[in-house]
């Protein structure tokens, strides 16, 4: 496959020290612009200049000195509009719009923040220009935020304020593929023309509520994708309310179902609505709909929705207080199982139950410690796959097992995905997919059920400015998708639906 396009990232601060961060996130050859929103001291501009300068050493292009756009007539969001149209990102990185609080002061009401007030509000303007810029050229906008307090010794995964989008290649009812992701203007969808074809239309802008830069992608016992996003709506006393919205696809390529809210465990309140985490949600063996997210309080909350689509209110679930990082898993039995990365250790708290009545069971001895923003479920019932904190190295773990088995690949960032009963000569196997190194798509099998004896990863030559993906069709045909050149969705088949682990050219739909 012959070298990917640059891609062309515009980062928006409130100030020159706020943008360094976000420009340190670049570790690949991408052509990057800075706006600022405020003029900074010395000392703030010139940690930018540094910053810029090790980013043209690591094979960046800079487009121009940073520019501090300020707030003319229209607003800031007016003026970052104006400026986006001129450098025409493909994708913009953001601070932290609704960073999580340090303490409360309860005699004002109020949250108590480490972060400036003008970071959180030049994201969200920053975010209304993007929307608009993406919704005025029709070329997608991807957006990423750095969660406030982040530690970027951990990698570029590890500091995002939303979870990177997981399971977003998916196999519809009728056998077609569909690709989901979120941009600055809502979600975007790709459509498979005609079933194990190479021929896709999209991307298209799929109508709905504005919401946040983030979504989660669920199919349930039917195979129908379901879709998890935040909203965010003013209120009349002002201050804005985040709310969890939810819509389904039925029929590939057709439209979604309406957005449907499914409030939060915070309504209403102008300060902890704005707090409440990203969902994870899961179907259990009836059918029933369980959906989690972290609340105001640093602990969870949860919905359940019934095979008769009955909704329970929120309750909520004491315990161990939780970082914004939950991961659903499904047991054999059908059971759903609820992971959470702990907010003040490096721990992991696990969250199960018997049956749609039985009561929540809160396991805090789960043996392992993952960097954040790596954990998601694994390819198999009840599994957990994550990157160790220290090392890096992709591992799996199961209810039981007295330490987590290590799978290889240290190199790469971000979450783990897979699909298993891929056949191989006569035998069931897990295949996983994963960024390697320089953003390089890999994948990795091991004999299903056994992964201690060991993974085979191979590169895929293919980079990937988004996290891959992966869908196993029901007529066993593996495909593999990533983004290259920016925003072109770039698809992979296995060559053989029974042996090896070879996979075709790279395409663009």
């Amino acid at each position: 496959m012959s070298a990917a396009a640059a891609e062309r990232v515009v980062v928006v601060a409130a100030r020159h020290r706020d943008a360094v961060a976000l420009v340190a996130a670049e570790e690949t050859g991408a052509e990057i612009g800075v706006l600022c929103v405020a003029e900074d001291d010395k000392d703030g501009r010139a940690a930018l200049d540094r910053a810029l300068a090790e980013a043209a050493r690591r094979g960046c292009r800079v487009l121009g000195a940073p520019r501090t756009v300020g707030t003319q007539e229209g607003g800031s969001a007016a003026t970052l509009l104006r400026e986006l149209r001129a450098l025409r990102p493909q994708r913009v990185r953001l601070q932290d719009p609704d960073p999580v609080r340090t303490g409360y002061d309860r005699a004002r009401d109020v949250p108590v923040h480490d972060e400036p007030d003008a970071n959180a509000a030049t994201a969200l303007d920053a975010l209304a220009a993007a929307r608009e810029y993406q919704v005025e050229s029709g070329s997608p906008v991807f957006v990423d935020c750095r969660r406030a307090g982040a530690d970027e010794r951990l990698g570029t995964a590890s500091t995002l304020r939303y979870p990177q989008t997981t399971h977003w290649l998916t196999e519809g009812f009728d056998g077609r593929l569909s690709a989901f992701q979120p941009s600055a203007a809502g979600v975007l969808r790709w459509t498979q023309t005609e079933r194990g074809g190479a021929a896709w239309q999209g991307p298209e802008l799929l109508p709905g509520p504005r919401l946040m830069p983030g979504l989660r992608v669920v199919r349930d016992l039917q195979g129908f994708p379901h879709l998890f996003a935040l909203r965010r709506t003013g209120l009349k006393d002002g201050g804005d309310d985040v709310s969890i919205v939810h819509a389904t696809q039925y029929r590939t390529g057709r439209p979604l179902t309406p957005w449907r809210s499914l409030g939060s465990p915070n309504p209403g309140h102008r300060h902890k609505s704005r707090e409440v985490g990203f969902p994870a949600a899961a179907f259990d063996a009836t059918g029933g709909l369980v959906v989690f997210v972290r609340n105001f309080g640093h602990s969870v909350s949860y919905r359940y929705q019934g095979a008769d689509g009955a909704l329970t209110p929120w309750a909520h679930l004491g315990g161990v207080r939780v970082a914004d990082e939950l991961v659903t898993v499904t047991t054999a039995q059908g059971e759903v199982e609820l992971f959470a990365r702990a907010r003040d250790s490096a721990a992991v708290v696990r969250w199960y139950r018997t049956g749609p009545e039985g009561t929540w069971v809160e396991d805090r001895a789960v043996p392992v410690a993952p960097r954040p923003g790596s954990m998601t479920a694994g390819p198999e019932p009840g599994t957990l796959v994550f990157r160790d904190l220290r090392t890096n190295e992709p591992c799996l773990w199961w209810p039981g097992a007295t330490a987590p088995v290590p799978l290889g690949g240290t190199d790469g960032t971000g979450p783990i995905t897979g699909v298993r009963g891929v056949e191989a000569d006569g035998w069931a196997y897990s295949l996983l997919i994963r960024t390697g190194s320089a953003g390089a798509c890999a994948v990795g099998a091991y004999a299903e059920g056994r992964a201690d004896t060991g993974v085979w990863w191979n590169a895929l030559g293919a980079e990937s400015t988004r996290m891959p993906s992966a869908a196993r069709g029901h007529t066993g045909l593996v495909t593999v998708a990533t983004f290259t050149a920016g925003t072109q969705l770039t698809l992979s088949h296995r060559k053989s639906h029974s042996s090896g682990f070879d996979f075709g050219h790279w395409y663009t739909a």
